[in-house]
């Protein structure tokens, strides 16, 4: 049987490049090549893609990208190919490929730009299509659609770059919200561009810091509580990873505390009931359907001391290392890191590709 071609797209142009590196080289050191045959696409930092042809290991250190095993590529715009271009001095060499996973975290990458691009290009996607992600993206949109589906979501509000420099309005919305609350680009990935404002005074200089990531920016109030997480597996049938929890001891979940846990934890499962963790899942799920999710997600809630439970946002393509959440969420609920890959592949192939 021939083996199905499945390339896996890392790097991209994005501030979580580094990230995708250490999440590719998981995915392609735990694949079955058996079945599979795995083309490694790199798109660097400019955006240039190559069809990487060199040993694994050189991905997670940035060494990938030498002239004797790269090869500029393309995706091709004709769905009869459903592949790419490969530009080589000889000339123009067509790739075909049965699906492609995007392990590409954060903008150019998670936010339906490349899934848009293959879906064009008639690749199978595995993962979020590209209104599926545009929209996990996009905090204001997905915020919007949960509540339309009964889940609780912060107060915020989004302000446009032209409202930059607004500072009355700014300041009113501060007032309206309450301190502290969080000033966060709308749409970019791993915590970057946030900041935990207590007082008035740095509310302004939070907003321009996060405009230097996106256009638009959102102004939320703060949860009391702790975040609580949930891995999703499927499209039509869904299983469900145990809930985790993140506990922190001074600031917030940002980028340096996601990668190091300096001052934080995470248990899997949480330290909660089974009743409230079964609420979890069950919120996790209705988040999930109605953004529209597809293959995977890791959907983030926050959990009130109360007891209510308050959506924070989607990972449409969260870390893929042994190590990272949403694979730990499947661990604990018996689905190892080999088993997770394996069912995303097995569905591409059972919807006929």
């Amino acid at each position: 049987m021939r083996r199905k071609k499945i390339a896996i797209l890392f790097g991209g142009c994005s501030s979580e490049y580094e990230v995708s590196l250490q999440s590719a080289y998981a995915v392609a050191t735990h694949m079955d090549v058996q079945n599979y045959e795995i083309i490694l696409i790199g798109i660097d930092k400019t955006g240039a893609w190559y069809l990487y042809q060199g040993d694994y290991a050189d991905i997670p250190s940035d060494n990938w990208k030498q002239k004797a095993v790269c090869i500029p590529a393309a995706v091709s715009p004709d769905k009869n190919l459903h592949g790419i271009l490969l530009l080589r001095e000889t000339g123009v060499e067509v790739l075909s490929l049965d699906g492609a996973l995007p392990v590409l975290h954060g903008k150019n990458g998670e936010d339906g730009t490349v899934q848009g691009a293959l879906e064009l290009a008639g690749i199978p996607v595995i993962g979020c299509n590209t209104m599926s992600s545009a929209v996990c993206m996009d905090k204001e949109t997905a915020h919007r659609l949960a509540k339309e589906c009964g889940v609780k979501v912060p107060a915020s509000y989004t302000i446009a770059k032209a409202e930059m420099r607004n500072e009355e309005q700014i300041m009113d919305y501060g007032k309206a919200l309450g301190y502290p609350l969080f000033v966060k680009p709308l749409r970019a990935g791993s915590s970057f561009g946030i900041t935990k404002v207590g007082e008035p005074e740095g509310l302004q200089k939070a907003v321009e810091y996060a405009f230097t990531y996106d256009s638009q920016v959102i102004m939320e109030e703060m949860i009391e509580g702790f975040e609580v997480g949930c891995a999703v597996l499927g499209t039509e049938e869904l299983t469900l990873g145990a809930v985790d929890e993140i506990e922190l001891s001074e600031g917030f979940f940002d980028y340096t505390e996601k990668y190091t846990l300096k001052s934080s934890n995470i248990y899997v499962p949480a330290r909660i009931s089974q009743e409230k963790a079964e609420e979890i899942k069950e919120t996790a799920v209705r988040i999930y359907r109605a953004l529209g999710c597809s293959f995977f997600a890791r959907v983030d809630m926050f959990l009130t001391p109360k007891g209510d439970i308050y959506f924070n946002e989607v990972n449409t393509i969260p870390g893929f290392t042994p190590h990272s959440r949403f694979p730990n969420m499947l661990k604990e609920a018996g689905i190892s890191f080999e088993e997770i890959l394996s069912r995303l592949l097995e569905m591409v192939s059972d919807a006929g590709i």
